[in-house]
Order: structure tokens, then C-alpha cells, then sequence
């Protein structure tokens, strides 16, 4: 099976104008395209903005609303799947937001929808109700991908869940905040080697509002090294999801395998 290449997109984007971030996510697929991608992932709310404050509830749209077409436009003229973070009305119960990402296969169908389960801090539990699904997968070039969404990704027992349905590579779209730059740096590698999956976490960067994003997006792999990482600043980075290095590391590795299940009551 051949490697996916996949390109994480570090960019805030422009706070509050949905028709200037789907232009620059066009442009960072055209570029992912040309590097030979096969799936473009970009960060946490990047259709609307992060820190937006009251619009989020009058940007938010449904999982099939009109971004959702145009970033399936995105993906059929580039050839290439395309996951995104965005702030989703659910239409099922009227009032509620979820912290959502969309992933888009090549074609242009809808592959998997997924609520972010762990909201961080005062301003995401203001805006959002957590979803009650913490795995939800797709298959894309071969592969079982799973979706998280930043905070999530910190809780190991959430990873292990991916890991236990057989995910092979983990979409992580993110906001990560000054001064909590160890999760990029540290965290997100070890959980893709306990976990012996590739984990893409793809970061906004800069100043927002009160925020402070740091960047430091990476694909990492269940080797626990980094196979792409950017800098601070906006960026595009490309990475290989490699099935044979994935398989290789996985029986060297045997953690799956040599769990001890019945030790692990007291956990839950």
C-alpha cells in the first residue's frame, strides 16, 4: 500500500470572514496538490476564527451547510481530501454548537463528522456543547482515520480508544495556546508511539483576541519521531503516512497486544 502524503495547514486564517479562509484553504490545497498530497488538514475553527466571541453562533452552520460544498469544491479541483475545524449548528436540537471538523474525501463526499468531547477552558464551554462520540473513523488511501480535536488529544485513555478500533492515522486539527507548547513538542509524539498510530495535529499560529497560538504543527509517527514539523509561523508542511513503517513499528512495539485489560478497572 503507498505511503499518503499528507500536508498540515498552520494558519489562523482571517478572524470572522468564512470566504477568505475557504480562499486560502483552496490555496494551501493547490499547494498540497503540488507536492503530491493526498489529504490537507487544517486547524481548529479555521472556517470561522477562533476567538470570534458572539459570532459564533451566527457563523456557525451545519455539518452540510455551504462551506461544507465549498470545501468539497476544494477537494474535487485539487484532487485531494480535505479535513477542516469549524463551529457546527446542530440542526436536531435548536441552540446547540458543537467544536466540529469535516473531512471531505477527494471526490468531494463526506467521509466522517466529529464533535470535539473535551472543551478547554471558560470560552469553549460558553460556546459549544461537547459531542458524546469519542471515535469516529473513516478509510482514506488504505488507511482507518480516526478525528480529535486538540484538547482531546490529551487524554491518553481517549488516544488508546482510537488506537483499540484500529485508527492508523489520527486527524487532530488544534488551537494550542502559549504557554502550553510541551503538548506539540512532547505530548502528540509519545501518544503516536504508546499508541503505534500516526497522529496529524495541525496548529494555528499567532495572536487572537486574547489567544496566543504557538504553531509547532507536526505529523507524528508511532516511532515517536516527527515526520513534518513547522515553526511558529504560517506554513504549510509535508509528511508521509507510511503503512509499511506503521506495520513494522507495530510488531516491534507490541503494547496493543500486551495489554493487561483486567488490571485497568480502577481507571473508569
Amino acid at each position: 500500500m503507498p505511503a499518503l502524503r499528507t500536508a498540515l495547514l498552520q494558519s489562523s486564517g482571517e478572524l470572522g470572514d468564512v470566504a477568505a479562509n475557504l480562499k486560502i484553504l483552496d490555496e494551501a490545497a493547490a499547494r498540497a496538490a503540488a507536492a503530491g498530497a493526498g489529504l490537507l488538514l487544517a486547524p481548529e475553527l479555521f472556517l470561522t476564527g477562533y476567538a470570534i466571541g458572539a459570532d459564533m453562533a451566527r457563523l456557525a452552520e451545519p455539518a452540510d451547510g455551504p462551506s461544507a460544498r465549498a470545501a468539497a469544491a476544494v477537494a474535487v479541483r485539487h484532487g485531494l481530501a480535505v479535513a477542516y475545524g469549524y463551529p457546527e449548528r446542530n440542526t436536531e436540537e435548536h441552540g446547540v454548537l458543537h467544536n466540529s471538523v469535516r473531512l471531505i474525501g477527494a471526490d468531494g463526499v463526506p467521509l466522517a463528522n466529529y464533535r470535539k468531547t473535551h472543551l478547554y477552558g471558560a470560552f469553549e464551554n460558553q460556546w459549544f456543547t461537547p459531542g458524546g462520540e469519542n471515535v469516529v473513523q473513516a478509510e482514506l488511501g488504505g488507511l482507518t482515520v480516526g478525528l480529535m480535536i486538540c484538547y482531546d488529544v490529551e487524554f491518553p485513555e481517549n488516544v488508546r480508544a482510537q488506537a483499540l478500533a484500529g485508527t492508523d492515522l489520527l486527524l487532530v486539527p488544534t488551537a494550542l495556546m502559549h504557554p502550553a507548547e510541551v503538548v506539540a513538542e512532547s505530548v502528540v509524539p509519545v501518544r503516536a508511539f504508546e499508541n503505534q498510530l500516526y497522529i496529524a495535529y495541525a496548529n494555528r499560529t499567532g495572536p487572537e483576541g486574547d489567544f496566543e497560538f504557538v504553531g509547532l504543527s507536526v505529523l507524528a509517527a508511532p516511532d515517536g519521531t516527527a515526520r513534518a514539523r513547522a515553526g511558529r509561523g504560517e506554513d504549510l508542511v509535508v509528511g508521509d503516512v507510511d503503512p509499511a513503517l506503521l506495520a513494522a513499528s507495530r510488531e516491534l512495539n507490541p503494547y496493543l497486544r500486551d495489554r493487561r485489560p483486567d488490571l485497568y478497572g480502577p481507571l473508569v
